[in-house]
């Protein structure tokens, strides 16, 4: 009796270590169960998507999508995407997602009602140049050269002092709007801005303007950090953080943003 109670206990262990094995972080803390219901942005924007179709995974924050569900043990056909306007997913109270990716700056303001995984991109300082600007070349001998402007409150304005020291007098603005109009009328030659911000502008805001090039997250002053937004007190917080982790470790992650953010986008880094 004494062995055969053995045998049974060697069982269940050996069968609980099978089911642990097939388990993950996961398990019992989504939406819907075996499933990973992501939101994006209605509709979502180059570069972060491409062609606004997300199941793709095609874009930088789909591919990321993707990555962090396979750490997580999802496969592609797990994952479900619905849609959400950015303000719409940041207001407090139930989410009809997991995880919401629209290029969300983790704040502690924004934090005190919804929650934040770990960062998943750093948004570097990037050139945005006027359609009249004539030197466009992303060297730093060239940007000296630039006549600059800048909203006098931001950290751009340390930058170009300290780091790129622009021959001609820097000019100062209100805001960023006042910088965007002095840009479209051929009034500064250049402006520094976030990657994303300056990549909008010139799809969207600002026409025959481009982006030349962009400096090192790391050599930012207070850089905007992408989170993947979740219900405040969500329970897969944990699950997420440790797959950007690995992600991270594994040097994925910094593939994906080359892949996307620097080869597709053609913005190259300044040196």
């Amino acid at each position: 009796m004494k062995f055969v109670t053995s045998i049974s206990t060697l069982t269940a262990v050996l069968i609980a270590s099978v089911a642990n094995a097939d388990s993950h972080c996961a398990d019992g803390k989504t939406l819907n169960d075996g499933k990973l219901t992501i939101a994006t942005g209605n509709p979502a924007y180059y570069p972060w998507v491409m062609d606004d179709s997300p199941e793709s995974g095609q874009g930088f924050e789909a591919a990321v999508a993707y990555a962090v569900a396979n750490a997580m043990g999802f496969e592609n056909d797990d994952v479900v995407w619905v849609r959400s306007s950015f303000d719409e997913a940041i207001q407090p109270g139930p989410k009809n997602f997991d995880m919401n990716m629209q290029q969300y700056s983790i704040t502690a303001e924004r934090d005190e009602v919804v929650d934040f995984s770990d960062p998943y991109y750093t948004a570097p300082m990037a050139v945005l140049v006027s359609p009249g600007a004539t030197d466009t070349n992303p060297t730093m001998e060239s940007l000296k050269g630039l006549k600059w402007g800048a909203v006098g409150s931001t950290t751009a304005v340390a930058k170009l002092q300290n780091v790129i020291k622009p021959e001609q007098e820097l000019l100062l603005y209100g805001d960023n709007a006042d910088v965007n109009a002095a840009m479209s009328a051929n009034q500064i030659d250049a402006a520094l801005f976030d990657l994303p911000t300056a990549l909008f502008l010139s799809a969207v805001m600002i026409e025959g303007s481009k982006v030349i090039g962009q400096f090192a997250a790391d050599e930012s002053d207070n850089p905007d950090n992408f989170g993947m937004l979740m219900e405040d007190g969500n329970p897969l917080k944990p699950c997420v953080d440790e797959a950007l982790a690995e992600l991270k470790g594994n040097g994925a992650l910094a593939a994906i943003e080359a892949t996307w953010l620097q080869d597709t986008t053609g913005v190259p880094l300044i040196k």
